[in-house]
């Protein structure tokens, strides 16, 4: 029988088992925030979070960042998407990374960004990594504490897709600001992005709104939007989720050159207008 009644999880747990639990005398519960880097200063947090892969989450979490550049603030990426990084590429920044008493040190890209990736700290960028979670996520908490950030006005969390260790370790380590969420016109893939918007929920993170890539492909000719996926259902999606949406962006081979050559601060993005207002508004 359980323990105690007010337990979420009373139908299932037992006398051993309510032992040190939070709720047994109506304590609170386990604090598992991270302490920033004690030479750091980091006045806001953006999280870019997808429910599944391939939607352009890093493109969005690298042209906020660069927009909130070219307005002069302070700005670092740090790329939580251990097994997939992609941000140094895109930058065209190399490791390895340096460090002293005071940290590891970011590697600054040629806009100034300050980006710590694991990429950066390995021996050969083209090597798998192949870690449980576990180790994935305190490689993930040791880029916020061992970091030495220095000065930030944003920091720019790129995170892995779904709703596992990584965005989990994410929302409950780090003080989250706010979270952006990335889509494509596909319904499947809408319908998987809600999973993380209703994590977020569940994790007391506010959710600043959705931008939805791949939208359209302009045809180099006549200037006619070609919708590559049908079209778009993100409008009632959004409403039925109360967020507002950020911007939709095309399908542009341009800035897909640029991200290749590693000179992704050279890119302008003015389908991201809303969600540089929003980032900046909070």
């Amino acid at each position: 029988m359980a323990e105690n009644k007010e337990c979420s999880s009373a139908a299932s747990c037992s006398r051993e088992s309510c032992e040190g639990c939070p709720s047994r005398n109506g304590s609170a519960p386990q604090n598992f925030r991270e302490e920033l880097n004690p030479f750091s200063s980091v006045k806001k947090v953006i999280g870019i979070v997808s429910g599944k892969g391939g939607v352009g989450k890093s493109f969005v979490t690298a042209s906020l960042a660069s927009a909130m550049r070219k307005q002069g603030y302070e700005v670092g990426i740090l790329d939580a998407d251990i097994t997939g990084p992609s941000i140094p590429k895109m930058y065209g920044v190399h490791g390895p990374a340096e460090g002293n008493d005071m940290g590891l040190f970011p590697v600054p890209a040629k806009d100034g960004t300050k980006i710590m990736s694991l990429n950066l700290l390995v021996d050969d960028e083209e090597s798998p990594v192949v870690w449980r979670g576990p180790v994935i996520a305190s490689t993930v908490k040791q880029f916020w504490h061992d970091v030495y950030w220095g000065d930030l006005d944003y920091l720019f969390v790129d995170m892995p897709p779904g709703t596992g260790d990584v965005p989990l370790t994410v929302f409950q380590s780090l003080p989250v600001d706010g979270i952006v969420v990335v889509t494509s016109p596909q319904e499947l893939v809408q319908l998987i992005v809600k999973k993380a918007i209703h994590m977020a929920g569940m994790m007391d993170i506010p959710v600043l709104g959705i931008v939805e890539n791949y939208s359209f492909l302009k045809c180099p000719d006549c200037g006619k939007e070609i919708k590559l996926f049908g079209d778009s259902h993100l409008a009632e999606a959004a409403a039925g989720l109360n967020l507002p949406v950020l911007g939709r962006m095309p399908l542009d081979p341009e800035y897909a050159k640029l991200a290749d050559e590693g000179n992704f601060h050279k890119v302008e993005n003015p389908y991201l207008e809303e969600a540089v207002k929003k980032v900046g508004s909070i």
